[in-house]
């Protein structure tokens, strides 16, 4: 037994140890988590700075000569890149973990999507300029294309800007009930606002859990209501109906005296009475 007890609690003190150590690595994670993104930025920095001095060795990518050059530009460019995404997955990361508590989920995701659409743009057009890639024909196609994906994904663009528009206007928040008149939507919808997403929002419905796009949302008309109070009275239970009960039918008693005598004067069958001429 005591062999046991000594494994078994040797066992515990390991788990707990392992326990504190998790914990311990988690929350030095997290105090790393900025310092990771900064070291990726100025190693981003550093790497084009490199690529920019030995992209002056060469003229082109395809001529013949200056490999040293060339080689090394290739490999500032690729860390460039890879330092430079890292940096801004980072930071954007980390400002959606700071603003949360503030502001709220919704409100952090926007900002960390501006942080990554901006920061990850600038990382490519500064990548495709240490590429020696004409940027004039790289924004002309760069506007084609978002043309093209604009009519594309208009219903999707209007929904993410009106989930922008919702989140900055701030008609209704988060926990709000509100009604919502819109023939779009099908006439009156009333609910509890549970979440405004980029796209949709969600909406807690008598009917259940509705997802509504923002467009839609924007463009009706919404007001707050009373939230809805339980009845005081709750359900009436029908419970089985009583019986109603029946009277017992009393037995005819005998007669003491015995069956009664038919009277003689009275003739038999109805017929005439004795006696009559």
């Amino acid at each position: 037994m005591g062999r046991v007890d000594l494994h078994e609690k040797r066992q515990l003190d390991l788990a707990e140890h392992m326990a504190k150590v998790n914990e311990q690595v988690t929350k030095a994670k997290a105090h790393a988590r900025p310092w990771r993104a900064i070291i990726a930025a100025v190693l981003a920095v550093i790497a084009g700075a490199v690529a920019s001095q030995a992209n002056q060795g060469f003229k082109n990518w395809t001529g013949h000569g200056n490999y040293i050059y060339k080689i090394v530009a290739a490999a500032c460019i690729a860390a460039f890149f890879i330092f430079g995404v890292t940096a801004v997955f980072g930071l954007a990361g980390k400002t959606r973990d700071v603003l949360t508590p503030a502001v709220g989920s919704s409100h952090a995701a926007v900002v960390r999507y501006a942080i990554l659409l901006i920061g990850g743009v600038t990382v490519l057009f500064l990548g495709v300029s240490l590429m020696k890639v004409p940027i004039g024909q790289l924004l002309v196609g760069g506007a084609v294309t978002t043309i093209l994906l604009g009519i594309a994904g208009q219903q999707s663009l209007s929904n993410i800007f009106a989930g922008l528009v919702l989140l900055l206007s701030r008609p209704f928040m988060v926990g709000d009930y509100i009604r919502l008149k819109s023939g779009a939507l099908g006439g009156i919808t009333d609910g509890l606002v549970a979440e405004i997403g980029i796209t949709y929002l969600r909406l807690d419905t008598e009917d259940g859990t509705l997802h509504l796009p923002n467009s839609q949302v924007l463009a009706a008309a919404v007001g707050p209501i009373a939230p809805p109070r339980p009845s005081e009275s709750g359900p009436v239970e029908s419970g089985p109906v009583p019986e109603t009960p029946v009277p017992a039918l009393e037995p005819a008693k005998p007669d003491a005296l015995g069956p009664a005598k038919p009277d003689h004067d009275d003739p038999p069958y109805g017929g005439p009475p004795y006696g009559s001429p």
